[in-house]
């Protein structure tokens, strides 16, 4: 932990102004919204976070050679975006709480929530127009419809616990990395780099994305209530089969997972199979203990094979900075993955 903390001070130090600055931006306009909009707008930003987008959007743009007004407004935009999703993405799970708090829709609810959902998206892409730039607001459409979609596709695999790994990085990559993405595409856009570059860092958001997702869908299995800021395994009580379950049910359970773990015996897949099946069709944890759950992924090598994947990923986004000139943002950006991976500890 203390090794991640220190990662993430020499990270955000350089970018700790200008991430100051897209928090004005942010309190401005919540402040210019009516007042149910203003008040829940509030309460996420205090709930903290760690404006790792806005930071990659002022990383990128420092690495391509720009410092000004545009990235700071622009992280404020992205920063906004990724709020909307989160409040729309609760409604949607019937999530109680977000980063140890009552979520938006407990406190408020739905009806009141998804619209303020829908003023931070509009409010953020009025901002954008300010910028009278087609590149960015094409990046800002493009990420948002792959979010949407992302959303939309997640609904209708809700409960499949025959999805498979393909599936899973495509609903990876719009709930997560296209923002991601996004937000190192337009810190090019903003330096004025060429098209290789603008794709090179575009790439290098996307990997540093998935391995984000990934990590997230880790701590689901191995993390603590309290540091998950929500309960653990909720992704599966909401219908929702993850890279580490996927890899789970298609490994071999070598050891007890049904037992109270005193005995070994051997286990088939489609022991598994039931397990999950079971919390998906009670979307709770009555028939079926969290812990089977857990040593599920734990024997199987799943929670081992899928942190490979995010060491790949990781792999893959700093391969993607090769071309860029060696600067104290391109070092930044080249930290940024490990401290994704970091997470888990």
């Amino acid at each position: 932990m203390a090794f991640a903390v220190q990662m993430a001070k020499g990270i955000f130090d350089l970018v700790r102004e200008d991430l100051a600055l897209v928090e004005q931006e942010i309190a401005a306009q919540n402040g210019s919204a009516i007042e149910p909009v203003c008040e829940i707008s509030s309460y996420l930003r205090e709930g903290g976070g760690k404006r790792l987008r806005p930071a990659l959007l002022l990383l990128a743009a420092g690495a391509s050679g720009y410092r000004g007004e545009s990235a700071i407004r622009l992280g404020a935009v992205v920063e906004m975006i990724h709020s909307a999703t989160l409040i729309h993405d609760d409604v949607i799970d019937g999530a109680n709480t977000r980063r140890g708090r009552p979520s938006a829709n407990a406190r408020w609810g739905n009806h009141m929530s998804v619209l303020a959902g829908d003023w931070l998206y509009m409010q953020s892409f009025e901002m954008a127009l300010r910028e009278r730039n087609f590149a960015i607001l094409d990046i800002l459409i493009d990420l948002t419809q792959n979010m949407v979609e992302g959303e939309l596709l997640q609904l209708t695999r809700l409960g499949r616990i025959n999805l498979n790994e393909v599936e899973a990085t495509e609903l990876a990559y719009g709930k997560t990395a296209c923002l991601f993405s996004g937000c190192s595409r337009l810190g090019a856009v903003l330096g004025k780099q060429t098209k290789a570059v603008e794709e090179a860092l575009a790439e290098y958001g996307r990997n540093a994305g998935l391995a984000f997702q990934l990590v997230d869908d880790l701590l689901d299995f191995t993390a603590s209530p309290e540091k998950l800021g929500k309960p653990v395994l909720s992704d599966l009580k909401e219908g929702k089969v993850t890279l580490p379950l996927i890899f789970a049910l298609e490994a071999a359970v070598p050891a007890a997972v049904e037992g109270d773990g005193n005995g070994a015996h051997s286990h088939s897949n489609e022991d598994g199979r039931r397990l999950v099946a079971k919390v998906l069709e009670e979307r709770d944890f009555q028939s079926v203990r969290p812990e089977q759950i857990t040593r599920l992924v734990k024997e199987t090598g799943a929670l081992e094979r899928a942190r490979k994947m995010a060491r790949e990923y990781v792999s893959r986004a700093k391969e993607s900075l090769s071309e860029l000139p060696d600067t104290e943002y391109r070092r930044a950006l080249l930290a940024v993955p490990d401290f994704i991976l970091d997470r888990e500890n």
